[in-house]
Protein backbone atom coordinates (compact mmCIF):
# COMPACT_ATOMS: atom_id res chain seq x y z
CA UNK A 1 0.00 0.00 0.00
CA UNK A 2 2.97 2.25 0.93
CA UNK A 3 4.30 1.41 -2.51
CA UNK A 4 1.08 2.82 -4.27
CA UNK A 5 1.36 6.21 -2.06
CA UNK A 6 4.70 6.43 -3.13
CA UNK A 7 4.29 5.86 -6.96
CA UNK A 8 1.30 8.56 -6.82
CA UNK A 9 3.59 11.00 -5.02
CA UNK A 10 6.14 10.86 -7.23
CA UNK A 11 3.74 10.93 -10.66
CA UNK A 12 2.46 14.12 -8.91
CA UNK A 13 5.87 15.44 -8.29
CA UNK A 14 7.25 14.64 -11.99
CA UNK A 15 3.73 15.87 -13.61
CA UNK A 16 3.87 19.53 -11.78
CA UNK A 17 7.96 20.34 -12.11
CA UNK A 18 7.38 23.15 -14.98
CA UNK A 19 6.93 20.99 -17.93
CA UNK A 20 3.25 22.38 -18.90
CA UNK A 21 3.06 24.25 -22.23
CA UNK A 22 2.44 27.19 -19.85
CA UNK A 23 5.30 27.38 -18.80
CA UNK A 24 7.85 26.25 -20.99
CA UNK A 25 6.87 28.06 -24.14
CA UNK A 26 4.95 25.42 -25.50
CA UNK A 27 8.35 23.66 -26.98
CA UNK A 28 8.94 26.40 -29.54
CA UNK A 29 12.34 25.90 -31.27
CA UNK A 30 13.87 29.06 -29.10
CA UNK A 31 13.66 27.20 -26.39
CA UNK A 32 17.04 26.08 -26.77
CA UNK A 33 18.41 29.53 -26.58
CA UNK A 34 20.34 30.04 -23.95
CA UNK A 35 18.19 33.69 -23.23
CA UNK A 36 15.79 31.36 -22.90
CA UNK A 37 17.14 28.62 -20.50
CA UNK A 38 18.80 30.83 -18.14
CA UNK A 39 15.47 33.42 -18.32
CA UNK A 40 12.83 30.05 -17.68
CA UNK A 41 15.01 29.21 -14.95
CA UNK A 42 15.54 32.23 -12.90
CA UNK A 43 11.55 32.78 -12.98
CA UNK A 44 10.71 29.61 -12.06
CA UNK A 45 13.38 30.19 -9.04
CA UNK A 46 11.94 33.19 -7.94
CA UNK A 47 8.04 32.13 -8.13
CA UNK A 48 6.72 34.47 -11.19
CA UNK A 49 4.72 31.69 -12.63
CA UNK A 50 2.40 32.37 -9.07
CA UNK A 51 1.29 35.65 -10.62
CA UNK A 52 2.34 35.35 -14.62
CA UNK A 53 1.94 32.48 -16.93
CA UNK A 54 3.28 31.81 -20.85
CA UNK A 55 -0.19 33.03 -22.44
CA UNK A 56 -2.64 33.81 -20.30
CA UNK A 57 -3.53 36.60 -17.48
CA UNK A 58 -2.96 35.60 -13.92
CA UNK A 59 -2.91 38.06 -10.97
CA UNK A 60 -0.33 39.45 -13.51
CA UNK A 61 -0.70 39.83 -17.24
CA UNK A 62 1.03 37.20 -19.54
CA UNK A 63 4.62 37.12 -20.76
CA UNK A 64 3.52 37.01 -24.28
CA UNK A 65 1.59 40.21 -23.52
CA UNK A 66 4.26 42.06 -21.94
CA UNK A 67 7.05 40.45 -24.69
CA UNK A 68 4.56 41.97 -27.18
CA UNK A 69 4.24 45.50 -25.92
CA UNK A 70 7.67 45.70 -25.18
CA UNK A 71 9.21 44.12 -28.33
CA UNK A 72 11.11 47.13 -29.17
CA UNK A 73 13.38 47.28 -26.04
CA UNK A 74 16.59 48.62 -25.63
CA UNK A 75 19.41 48.17 -23.56
CA UNK A 76 18.07 51.08 -21.50
CA UNK A 77 14.36 49.98 -21.13
CA UNK A 78 15.25 46.34 -20.72
CA UNK A 79 17.52 48.08 -17.58
CA UNK A 80 14.43 49.99 -16.56
CA UNK A 81 12.35 46.84 -16.62
CA UNK A 82 14.49 45.04 -15.14
CA UNK A 83 14.60 47.38 -11.90
CA UNK A 84 11.43 46.85 -12.01
CA UNK A 85 11.10 43.12 -11.48
CA UNK A 86 13.44 43.96 -8.26
CA UNK A 87 11.50 47.37 -6.88
CA UNK A 88 7.98 46.36 -8.16
CA UNK A 89 4.75 48.87 -8.48
CA UNK A 90 1.73 49.37 -9.48
CA UNK A 91 -0.20 50.74 -12.74
CA UNK A 92 1.52 49.74 -15.72
CA UNK A 93 -1.04 46.68 -16.47
CA UNK A 94 -4.06 48.26 -13.86
CA UNK A 95 -4.59 47.73 -9.81
CA UNK A 96 -2.59 44.85 -9.96
CA UNK A 97 0.56 45.15 -7.74
CA UNK A 98 3.96 43.85 -9.15
CA UNK A 99 5.73 42.55 -5.57
CA UNK A 100 9.27 43.37 -5.26
CA UNK A 101 12.38 40.92 -5.39
CA UNK A 102 14.75 42.27 -3.71
CA UNK A 103 16.91 39.68 -3.61
CA UNK A 104 17.24 39.28 -7.55
CA UNK A 105 20.43 40.85 -8.93
CA UNK A 106 20.23 43.20 -11.62
CA UNK A 107 21.86 40.94 -14.31
CA UNK A 108 19.43 37.98 -13.23
CA UNK A 109 16.12 40.49 -13.60
CA UNK A 110 17.65 41.17 -16.81
CA UNK A 111 18.27 37.92 -18.23
CA UNK A 112 14.74 37.48 -16.95
CA UNK A 113 13.15 40.52 -18.94
CA UNK A 114 15.04 39.12 -22.20
CA UNK A 115 13.46 36.16 -21.79
CA UNK A 116 9.83 37.29 -21.67
CA UNK A 117 10.94 39.77 -24.27
CA UNK A 118 11.75 36.34 -26.15
CA UNK A 119 8.59 35.02 -25.40
CA UNK A 120 6.65 37.91 -26.94
CA UNK A 121 9.12 38.16 -30.61
CA UNK A 122 8.22 34.22 -30.87
CA UNK A 123 4.59 34.83 -30.40
CA UNK A 124 3.57 35.68 -34.04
Amino acid sequence: MNRIFFSLAIAIIISSCGNSSSENGGGREYTNDPVYKKGVALVGKNKCFSCHAINETITGPSYVTIGEKYANANDSLVSALANKVISGGTGVWGAAIMIPHPGVSQEDAEVMVRYILLLGKNSK
